[in-house]
């Protein structure tokens, strides 16, 4: 089971570190000295969904030179100022891309692969958009995710 901890800094700030020793910032505080947690949740999710994407088109042979993906939510107005909305937007560069192979791995990311997707969904509704961005003609391909 993974395991992390928190540590409480200072003021309203945090450091968390998960089982490989790494470690984020978090933070209360304003001006902020850190990502605030609930927006720890969006970098979560994108990172997460991301590293499905990337794998996804890598499989299909089609790898991408750029990956952005910007999350936005709606939240409660009240506490505990649940996300109720989250939306995706992924921005995408590589060559041949095809909208319906970019929206094929984001679903399968969001539905079958994402653990946190996978958590979220019970309280939040996910949207997604896609941007096919052009490749810069100087752009080198990565060769696909090491083994």
């Amino acid at each position: 089971m993974p395991t992390t901890t928190v540590r409480w800094v200072t003021g309203k700030q945090f450091v968390g570190t998960d089982e490989r020793n790494q470690s984020v910032v978090l933070s209360g505080d304003s001006p902020a000295k850190g990502v605030s947690p609930s927006q720890m949740l969006l970098v979560a999710l994108s990172a997460c969904t991301a590293y499905d994407v990337l794998e996804i088109m890598a499989k299909k042979r089609k790898p991408l030179a750029m990956l952005e993906i910007t999350a936005s939510g709606d939240q409660d107005p009240k506490p505990p100022w649940a996300y109720r909305r989250i939306h995706l937007k992924y921005r995408v560069s590589g060559n041949a891309l095809t909208e319906q192979a970019l929206a094929q791995a984001v679903e399968l990311s969001l539905d079958k692969y994402c653990s946190v997707a996978a958590t979220v969904r019970g309280v939040a509704t996910l949207s997604t958009e896609i941007e096919i961005v052009p490749l810069p003609a100087t752009a080198v391909l990565p060769e696909g995710p090491a083994g």
